[in-house]
């Protein structure tokens, strides 16, 4: 087993640490497996000049699976996306052909309490959001910003899908709804946008070859409402790039922070890339607050769905619930009741859980 390591920016470096620490701890010397580091985003920039360099291309391309802590600086917001530090996470999927990211919404028995909607709302709260991460508006072009006739200027992003993009992401909604519960949800806006006429009518079609699963469509804005309403109605969401980030995000505050969800962006067979889904909070970096559970959590899935070590992957977590149960808590998810825990400890904690 090769896995890429990539720290990032942020916090990336600390709770990719835990990772790493929890990971090593449950494979032991029971499996031949390396661990390969790369530079990523603002870590890359300062080393190399720029947040994608060729070398850790080649370790990606290499490597089984890549863990990843998170790209992104302040400033990047004005920054092209071509050079900026988020902007290298975006490259690094369109070069590997990761297109579908999958994140789990599960909020932990223990920390119910700490959503902001009522415990009979998420409680037992079991949902995935498949969202497209290769197209898009986030990589549609035209793009930019230009200048009017008059001197104003006009910003331009361009959402577009082929069929075979949407087709695919489907396929994949699709697959893993036949092995939950049979139902899936695609989320679009194809009351305004054509782009997304020709995404409903193309999960529609896909949809007749798995007449096992019950297909529903729903536009964004009334997805939105819906999952603060009433969540535990969806089961899987299969949606546009854009959509499926900001869902997925507001799904995530569901289960109490967004220090907690993990995240898988496949391509096609076992090669994938695992992140926690929170960025990199440059903002707490360096000071062992944050919570570093996504990123073991993240871990988990890599060895579950890249190389089908799902024992080894309950174990993780298994250890991560027994924490949270033991009353150990992160900043982030912090009550009085709680015992208040910096990173590092939340890992050893993690680890000393492991059985």
């Amino acid at each position: 087993m090769k896995i890429a390591v990539f720290p990032g920016d942020g916090i990336g470096v600390e709770v990719i640490g835990e990772a790493v620490k929890v990971l090593n701890a449950a494979l032991g010397s029971s499996y031949e497996y390396e661990l390969v580091k790369g530079l990523i985003g603002g870590a890359a920039m300062a080393a190399c000049g720029e947040a994608l360099p060729d070398r850790t291309i080649a370790i990606a391309e290499e490597a089984d699976a890549i863990l990843l802590g998170g790209c992104g600086l302040p400033g990047d917001e004005t920054m092209s996306s071509d050079v900026s530090a988020t902007g290298a996470l975006l490259k690094l999927r369109k070069r590997l052909n990761l297109f579908a990211n999958y994140r789990p919404v599960k909020p932990h028995r223990a920390l119910i309490g700490a959503s902001t909607l009522k415990p009979e709302i998420v409680s037992d709260l079991d949902l995935v959001v498949v969202r497209e991460t290769s197209s898009g508006l986030y990589f549609g072009l035209p793009r930019g910003i230009s200048a009017l006739p008059g001197g104003e200027r006009a910003g331009t992003n361009t959402l577009t899908y082929s069929e075979s993009e949407v087709e695919r992401i489907a396929r994949a909604g699709f697959e893993l709804a036949r092995r939950r519960t049979g139902k899936l949800t695609s989320v679009d806006k194809a009351n305004v946008l054509e782009s997304m006429v020709l995404w409903r009518d193309v999960v529609s079609q896909v949809s007749r070859e798995y007449p096992d699963v019950a297909l529903s469509h729903l536009y964004v804005d009334a997805a939105a409402m819906e999952l603060m309403r009433d969540p535990k109605q969806f089961d899987v969401m299969v949606t546009e790039n854009l959509f499926g980030d900001i869902l997925s995000d507001a799904a995530a505050m569901l289960t109490g922070s967004i220090g907690m969800l993990p995240s898988a962006t496949m391509t096609y067979g076992r090669k994938g890339l695992f992140e926690p889904v929170h960025g990199t909070a440059p903002d707490i970096a360096g000071r062992n607050v944050a919570n570093p559970i996504a990123a073991i959590l993240s871990a988990a899935m890599m060895l579950r769905m890249s190389f089908g070590l799902e024992e080894e992957a309950i174990r993780i977590e298994q250890a991560v619930d027994r924490v949270l149960d033991s009353g150990l808590r992160t900043q982030d998810i912090f009550t009085p009741e709680g015992e208040l825990v910096g990173t590092t400890q939340m890992g050893d904690a993690v680890v000393a859980a492991l059985v």
